[in-house]
């Protein structure tokens, strides 16, 4: 029999594991009034801050891109700490999980550095076989790229055995271009429209939704 798990587990970070969106709207706002442009929403911030700074600034501030980066780096490494915390059952989720032997990674569109440091101060990286940012594989999110320089050093092939749970469509299109199975943490109805059949609210409703496979073959 199949066993009900995984054969790895790959988390997107921000938004599906931590919340350090405050930071990044700090920093991104920041970006944005040194340009002297308007500033977003948090809303805006959410919706348009999936996809790694190298992939998305040179589209939003041209030749004048890494001046951005440095800017929004600079911010953000001031009020990195102050804005960060675990989501709801995050830390039961991965606990439970390394219990089991299903071997976890990190792969987030978040700079390496900065995204170990968050790691490092939450005390998870015992949990991680891997944690991938922004910059580490040759290409980011979406690119399978980032997911096989995860597996690189662990003999594990990216597959359909493999869940990726994310909460943006970039985490969605990420898993299927490694060919792993997608696993939505938001809105069924957000599911429905990426046309993910795998759902769930939080990182406790995963949880729970593992634990209750384990006990269907009891």
């Amino acid at each position: 029999m199949n066993s009900p798990l995984p054969h790895a587990v790959i988390f997107d970070w921000d938004n599906t594991l931590v919340d350090s969106w405050g930071a990044i709207n700090e920093a991104m706002n920041a970006t944005l009034a040194h340009f002297g442009r308007p500033l977003w929403t948090p809303e805006e911030v959410r919706a348009n801050c999936t996809r790694a700074a190298r992939d998305s600034f040179p589209e939003w501030f041209g030749d004048r891109w890494q001046e951005a980066s440095d800017v929004f780096y600079a911010r953000f490494a001031e009020v990195q700490m102050a804005n960060l915390s675990p989501l709801a059952g995050a830390a039961d989720l991965l606990a439970w999980l390394s219990g089991r032997s299903v071997p976890l990674f990190v792969v987030s569109n978040k700079n390496g550095d900065y995204l170990r440091r968050e790691a490092a101060v939450l005390e998870w990286e015992r949990y991680f076989a891997a944690i991938v940012g922004s910059t580490d594989a040759p290409r980011d999110k979406p690119a399978r790229e980032h997911v096989d320089y995860a597996l690189r050093e662990t003999g594990i092939e990216a597959g359909p055995d493999i869940w990726f749970v994310g909460d943006s469509e970039t985490d969605i299109a990420c898993a299927r271009n490694a060919g792993c199975m997608p696993v939505f943490i938001g809105r069924p109805d957000e599911a429905q429209r990426h046309g993910v059949d795998l759902a769930v609210a939080d990182c406790a409703a995963l949880l729970g939704l593992l634990q209750e496979r384990l006990r269907a073959i009891a």
